[in-house]
């Protein structure tokens, strides 16, 4: 499963990222579960996200604007599995 963050750097971008590392090691480390940032806003609007933070699980744009708690990611997660 792949994680990623949209955003250009600035603290809510930062923060929801931390909240999907967190999310994603409540899963243990052999879930498969990847997060990363990205900061292509060529991409972002690809995506249709014309708003920082985004979250995208597996390609599916999931929030955009929010900063979700780790507890919400989380689900994200379990409802994708």
């Amino acid at each position: 499963m792949k994680i990623e963050i949209l955003g250009t750097g600035c603290k809510r971008c930062d923060q929801l990222y931390a909240n999907a590392l967190s999310a994603a090691a409540n899963f243990g480390p052999n879930a498969g579960i990847g997060v990363e940032k990205n900061g292509d806003i060529q991409y972002f609007s690809r995506l249709g996200v014309f708003m920082t933070p985004g979250l995208v699980i597996d390609g599916e744009v999931i929030a955009v604007g929010k900063v979700l708690t780790a507890e919400d990611i989380q689900q994200k997660i379990l409802e994708r599995r």
